[in-house]
């Protein structure tokens, strides 16, 4: 049964991974209903405040198979809610469908489940099987445990790099590091994630518009630090109307599509940003930001992933020095699109 129960894990896992960029803060969830090994029943959770996997999976039951469901086992990646919020306890549900066994991922870190929801099903009876696949369900939903257990949002630093290792030019002119190719798989890292970040000097250099518009998906909420309010109004990120968030020493409050929000001058540090972010209810957040503050985020061990795209047709010189990573962390995984190589860090706690 263990394998079994494995290779349906992974399909449910498979198919939460079509939330990403819709259902957060939400977690992503797949579930399937299966009987002596048919899937009689599959969901996922599509959008924030809408049904929960176990409910669409429940509903996509056929008509002719629903006496089945009673004798199905419900596999479901992350531990059912057991609460009302948006939508009614998931627990509740499967209580009324008549399940008896249950097999789930990893339990859910949130405050009001932690195992609340799992403990539930075992008191009507249920067979409850957790653990199956857990380290995947996690990596799956690494901004939600990030977000619950660590108090602060998911960090991912990002920046593009010449093949010997400058992004940017000295005079501050704008270096043009990646092509279309690249640019689309960037503007689709943006749709995944709710904030992205970016600080002062960035802002006035490359004017940047921080949306996605090259891939499937929302653009995330920009956030600009300007202690100081030095950038200018004209700046295309305060004239597109969409929603931007300056975090400063001066002022606090809305003009139009930005919202200024104060910090005092003695809180100032990464910490204290992230601290802010997370009372904002920001899960996950990508830093597009210059050297320096790059540098800051790895050199205070605030990151969770950091993605570097290294264009290898191109050399320069001389230039802006790209940030360097600690010499311990080593690159899990690559991705080589057209002349460029991706590589992706892991920061394991």
């Amino acid at each position: 049964m263990d394998l079994v129960d494995e290779i349906f894990m992974a399909q449910a896992l498979l198919i939460a991974e079509r939330g990403i960029g819709h259902v957060a803060p939400n977690p992503m969830v797949g579930a399937l209903l299966v009987y002596k090994e048919v899937v009689i029943g599959s969901g996922y959770h599509q959008r924030f405040g809408e049904a929960h996997a176990e409910v669409n999976c429940f509903n996509s039951v056929q008509d002719d198979q629903k006496h089945l469901i009673p004798k199905a086992t419900l596999y479901v990646t992350l531990e059912p809610c057991s609460h009302h919020g948006k939508t009614p306890p998931c627990s509740e549900r499967i209580i009324k469908e008549g399940v008896k066994r249950v097999v789930v991922a990893v339990q859910d870190p949130h405050s009001k489940v932690d195992g609340k929801g799992i403990k539930q099903l075992v008191d009507a009876g249920i067979e409850v099987k957790l653990g199956v696949l857990r380290e995947e369900a996690r990596l799956q939903n690494r901004r939600f445990f990030s977000f619950h257990e660590r108090s602060r949002p998911y960090v991912i630093l990002k920046w593009a790099e010449t093949m010997d290792r400058f992004m940017g030019n000295l005079d501050s002119t704008r270096l043009l590091i990646t092509d279309d190719e690249v640019n689309k798989q960037v503007h689709q890292w943006r749709a995944e994630e709710q904030a992205i970040l970016i600080g002062t000097d960035t802002a006035l250099l490359d004017d940047p518009l921080l949306t996605n518009r090259l891939a499937s998906g929302a653009s995330p909420l920009r956030i600009v630090l300007d202690f100081n309010l030095r950038l200018p109004l004209r700046l295309r990120i305060f004239q597109d109307g969409l929603p931007t968030v300056v975090i400063n020493h001066e002022r606090d409050d809305i003009l139009g599509s930005v919202q200024y929000i104060k910090m005092p001058r003695e809180k100032k540090s990464l910490a204290d940003i992230l601290n802010r972010l997370y009372a904002m209810n920001i899960q996950s957040i990508i830093i597009e930001g210059g050297a320096t503050l790059l540098t800051s985020f790895i050199q205070g061990e605030l990151w969770d992933e950091i993605r570097v795209i290294t264009n290898e047709s191109m050399r320069i010189g001389k230039g802006l020095a790209s940030p360097r990573i600690p010499n311990h962390i080593q690159s899990s995984a690559e991705i080589v699109i057209g002349h460029s190589r991706l590589h992706y860090y892991f920061r394991l706690t």
